[in-house]
């Protein structure tokens, strides 16, 4: 590890607070990230100092912001490594990027009787924008089966590619399982059949490095506030090829070239998706974010993570009574559980009153659920600035939550 975990924490000064009289202990990541104070400061300056409506303005304001807001367009394709900055579309996150898709390439490029292909382990916004579009165009949706240690069946995706595959939208990393998917592989084998990939990855971006011409993926979504941004900022990253042919989604501001009462025509990528006044404070945010991530360096995040990771999936592994789900060969970030005969709202409520936030339900990805048959599990996640005294809390927790139902 090379950096400093003390000193990373006292970034973050809503780690030092007491939750129900104990010091807070947060894995719950995997829902939203803690903001460090330099986005804070950076998104503070902008009201400070310089806010004004973007793009239209010739005052000082106005370009001020508008050239610090495209300097972020630059910084989110140089950090995924996009081929131009023109194919990076800021949305409010991972939802609203998938919506965008599949209602702009759906009615661009699918009619009835297509199939896309998903998986069975799927978050929500990934699957209902898919059921939408279903019910629109009367497309076929294929599922890739989920294997019992959380790994995808393989040659099931195989089998389920043909001529009449027109997309595949596959998570990254799961925010279920923790499974990592063998996300270049899968683009790979899409991409013999001339099928365009979608990689959801909110849970994957600032825990694994992305690199987009390396994965050759088509597009590639993301949130600000899964990765120690702000709330409603997001990315879509697309090839120009498809951006350029797509319709654009929502109608308004900066997306035309000209309107008349008759007609409108639409501006170029990536303003022709970008309607309206975009949240700039928070895109300014998700630089700072992107910034802060840098600075420490994905590597030594990732290493100690993992380190951190193995830490508590061991730990967890010795409780009795204890079962985990998701040990697929590639895993991280984030570590779902059950105690028997304890259901995960009262094991997450408990837990609570000692301090230690954890996600508990089906954590939106209910046919997953149905795929264990389980209502639910309590999900402990992990992000840069959590250590091993904090798991060591929480299996302290549980044993606590196990004495009381005993």
């Amino acid at each position: 590890m090379s950096y400093s975990i003390e000193s990373v924490r006292k970034d973050f000064p809503i780690l030092s607070r007491s939750v129900n009289g104990r010091p807070l202990v947060y894995f719950d990541n995997g829902a939203t990230s803690q903001t460090p104070i330099p986005v804070v400061e950076a998104m503070n300056r902008v009201y400070y100092e310089y806010n004004s409506n973007i793009h239209r303005g010739v005052h000082t304001l106005s370009n001020i912001g508008t050239e610090a807001f495209e300097n972020v367009r630059k910084q989110v394709a140089g950090f995924i490594n996009a081929a131009k900055v023109e194919e990076v579309i800021f949305t409010k996150g991972t939802t609203e990027s998938i919506n965008l898709l599949a209602y702009s390439f759906g009615e661009s490029f699918l009619k009835a009787g297509d199939e896309i292909i998903i998986s069975g382990m799927e978050h929500h916004s990934n699957i209902v924008p898919w059921h939408l579009l279903q019910k629109r165009k009367n497309i076929i949706i294929r599922v890739i089966p989920v294997l019992d240690d959380g790994s995808l069946d393989m040659e099931a995706y195989k089998a389920l590619l043909s001529d009449k595959t027109k997309l595949l939208s596959i998570t990254h990393v799961s925010n279920v399982l923790g499974t990592i998917n063998p996300v270049k592989e899968m683009v790979e084998l899409a991409h013999k059949y001339s099928v365009p990939v979608l990689i959801d990855g909110a849970q994957g971006i600032h825990h694994e490095e992305v690199d987009v011409q390396d994965l050759d993926c088509d597009f590639y979504v993301f949130s600000g506030h899964k990765m120690y941004g702000p709330t409603g900022t997001g990315v879509l990253y697309g090839k120009e090829k498809w951006l350029t042919e797509m319709e654009p989604w929502q109608g308004g501001g900066e997306m035309i070239k000209t309107v008349t009462l008759e007609k409108s025509t639409f501006n170029d990528i990536p303003y022709k998706f970008e309607a309206g006044t975009p949240d700039y404070v928070g895109v300014i945010g998700l630089g700072a974010a992107i910034d802060y991530i840098n600075g420490i360096g994905l590597d030594a995040i990732r290493e100690y993570e993992r380190e951190l990771y193995t830490y508590a999936f061991d730990r967890l592994s010795s409780i009795s009574k204890l079962t985990i789900y998701g040990t697929a060969p590639h895993r991280g970030s984030l570590i779902s559980f059950l105690l028997k005969d304890i259901h995960p709202f009262d094991a997450g409520t408990l837990l609570d009153k000692m301090g230690i936030a954890v996600r508990t339900g089906h954590h939106c990805a209910q046919p997953l659920m149905d795929r264990f048959s389980i209502p639910g599990t309590v999900r402990a996640s992990f992000g840069l600035y959590n250590t091993k005294e904090e798991v060591d809390i929480l299996i302290d927790g549980l044993a606590k939550v196990r004495q009381l139902f005993a």
